[in-house]
């Protein structure tokens, strides 16, 4: 892992651009001489790492004691794509405008992405816990496809937070039931790119004993900021 860029802001967090081969990232580490708790924080497909509510959220998350970490995984952020990536989701995209089917196109996705995601986030996480200043238990916060292949093949992954839920690969909605961690489900009730019936049929799904969920109105990007707070009590509860 190479550091490529540091700067402490002005809450005392201090913010990390690094490079892990050809996975780029950002570190964000609290103002604290105890090691911290790590919380891997990944956006939905396509969107950068440095996507102004991942960033927000990552940096108050760091406040609160945290080391969080994001990574611009493969097809992700600037990442190159392969055509066949470019053209589903053109596909997605125009399937939507229409009200066409999306399920098949949304698998040829979101598929790979998980796929090609998930050993680039074990690497990441192998890398973060050798660094002084880290330690204990990890949490995931995010992208609820990379999140459930995560919690079941990462045993270090001791707490996760999902968000949505509507849109999972089939593959995942199967492995749903083999994740035994406490989980805390974030829905928002009238998100026109999830179906809601479909996340509260995922919710129902997973093997944890102990699962939340959290339901709010608005849209997808309406996630009320007081469930910051919440999942922040949430993962102190199981990683502090």
């Amino acid at each position: 892992m190479r550091f490529t860029s540091e700067q402490r802001l002005d809450d005392g967090v201090l913010e990390r651009e690094f490079a892990l081969g050809e996975i780029p990232g950002t570190l964000w580490t609290p103002e604290t001489a105890a090691p911290a708790p790590l919380i891997l924080m990944a956006h939905n497909n396509g969107l950068p790492k440095g996507q102004s509510r991942l960033v927000a959220r990552a940096r108050q998350t760091a406040a609160y004691g945290y080391a969080v970490a994001s990574i611009d995984a493969a097809g992700c952020g600037d990442r190159p794509r392969s055509v066949a990536d470019e053209q589903a989701r053109a596909d997605l995209r125009r399937a939507m405008q229409t009200g066409e089917p999306v399920d098949e196109i949304f698998e040829s996705l979101v598929g790979p992405l998980v796929e090609k995601a998930v050993p680039e986030w074990r690497t990441t996480l192998d890398a973060l816990l050798s660094l002084p200043g880290i330690g204990g238990r990890v949490g995931y916060s995010g992208w609820t496809a990379v999140g459930i292949r995560l919690a079941v093949v990462e045993p270090r992954i001791a707490a996760a937070g999902f968000f949505a839920g509507g849109y999972v690969p089939r593959a995942q909605r199967e492995e749903a039931r083999h994740v035994s961690i406490p989980l805390l489900l974030l829905l928002q009730w009238d998100d026109e790119g999830n179906p809601r019936q479909r996340a509260l049929d995922l919710f129902d799904t997973f093997g944890s004993k102990e699962k939340t969920l959290h339901a709010n109105m608005g849209g997808h990007t309406g996630t009320p900021w007081f469930e910051l707070e919440d999942g922040n009590r949430f993962f102190g509860r199981h990683l502090k």
